[in-house]
């Protein structure tokens, strides 16, 4: 399949698509797939090596967009687009979703008391992560809802989906 049998390399050309509360869940899912991948390898990683906080953070945050938009390019790959076309439809498709579950997840890893010095082997620090996605996931849908239903986020690459 051609880039050009779908809408260009212009990921702002997009009509608004209807915003049910189904499309936004699946599409927060695979915004936090990404994200869980990338944020627990990042905190066990840093866990492992007794990272202090901001250093674990920046590591789950930066592996959690890693992670999301790999997830993203891969199906974009699939579909037939080129590197760049695929590129900008990722960036303009999770990096909000992204921002907000890292905010949030991480916010509430914080302010658990002692999960970000949990070892490993903790259920402290297994059980605050879990909890902090799942609090990500929650807040982030409606916000999914109401940017897919202005024809942005995963609307962008709606097409592509197969």
């Amino acid at each position: 399949m051609s880039e050009s049998t779908h809408h260009g390399d212009d990921p702002g050309a997009h009509p608004q698509r209807k915003a049910t509360w189904g499309v936004a869940a699946s599409a927060t899912l695979h915004c936090l797939t990404g994200c869980a991948i990338g944020e627990v390898l990042g905190m066990v990683i840093a866990t492992a090596l007794g990272w202090h906080d901001l250093p674990s953070i920046l590591l789950a945050v930066v592996l959690a967009f890693v992670f999301g938009y790999a997830l993203t390019l891969r199906g974009l790959f699939r579909a037939g687009l080129k590197w760049r076309a695929a590129l900008r439809l990722a960036l303009a498709a999770d990096t909000l979703s992204i921002l907000v579950m890292e905010i949030v997840d991480n916010g509430v890893m914080v302010i658990i008391p002692g999960a970000m010095d949990a070892g490993l082997a903790s259920l402290l620090f297994w059980g605050a992560l879990a909890f902090s996605l799942l609090v990500a996931f929650l807040v982030t849908l409606p916000i999914n809802k109401w940017i897919i239903g202005r024809g942005k986020g995963h609307a962008v690459i709606h097409a592509y989906h197969h």
